[in-house]
């Protein structure tokens, strides 16, 4: 049976592990939802094996979200970045969400750092560009949509040659295209909004530092069902 491979390269909070399950638990109560009977979810923790699997063994890659940050430049996950260059090459189906988003793009020749003006966290709007409304993954999105966001670092620099498919107020590259079947998103389509919520209550003093309200960020809080079915589609390229 063709394999669909999580890629976890981080935890969730344990609070929040416990309560609604870790970052990889999150992906697969959404795939499973559209997984086609001739495909099978499993997972891969990058930080716990040197060698990842063989790309000929893989229908298509998921990479989940982390609190680790790609410009620390930690040896596990430094070691991902010739294996998904390959993946490219090979045309393998990617899709990676925020940490995987800021990974992919360094792999790719981009730039993934501290964001200057801070952390994104809540339910934002994101828009979509042009090209993102022609993109075969994008394009069912309406131009304007919600979605969940917690991340500190963003893609500071797109690598060269990649389309760049979404954009807000906050982050020039809220979504990239790489090759044919291969994208990244800096939001989170796995989230729900209760995670979301969870997320904004273990934040609540760095987002205080930061002059943000978290009460406040909490009660936008909303559904983002536009933003979840993008996992859903992707499955419909693998």
């Amino acid at each position: 049976m063709a394999c669909v491979l999580i890629v976890k390269t981080g935890d969730a909070y344990p609070e929040i592990a416990e309560q609604h399950g870790d970052f990889e638990a999150l992906f697969e109560q959404q795939l499973s939802t559209a997984l086609p009977d001739h495909l099978a979810l499993t997972i891969w923790d990058a930080r716990q094996s040197a060698t990842p699997p063989a790309l000929d063994t893989l229908a298509g890659i998921v990479i989940t979200g982390s609190h680790s940050m790609v410009s620390d430049a930690e040896p596990w996950s430094e070691a991902l970045k010739p294996w998904l260059q390959s993946a490219l090459a090979n045309d393998t189906p990617m899709l990676g969400v925020c940490y995987g988003h800021q990974l992919m793009a360094a792999a790719f020749g981009g730039v993934s750092d501290y964001h200057p003006a801070g952390r994104e966290s809540g339910t934002h709007p994101v828009r979509l560009t042009q090209a993102g409304q022609q993109d075969p993954l994008f394009s069912q999105l309406p131009e304007r949509f919600n979605a969940h966001l917690s991340h500190a670092q963003s893609v500071m620099q797109a690598p060269h040659g990649c389309t760049v498919l979404a954009h807000n107020s906050h982050d020039a590259h809220q979504a990239l295209r790489y090759g044919p079947r291969q994208w990244s998103v800096q939001f989170h389509p796995e989230f729900t909004a209760p995670v979301m919520r969870a997320y904004i209550e273990r934040q609540r003093a760095a987002l205080r530092d930061q002059g943000e309200n978290p009460e406040t960020l909490s009660a936008e809080v909303i559904d983002a069902p536009e933003a979840a079915s993008l996992l859903q589609r992707f499955l419909s390229f693998v």
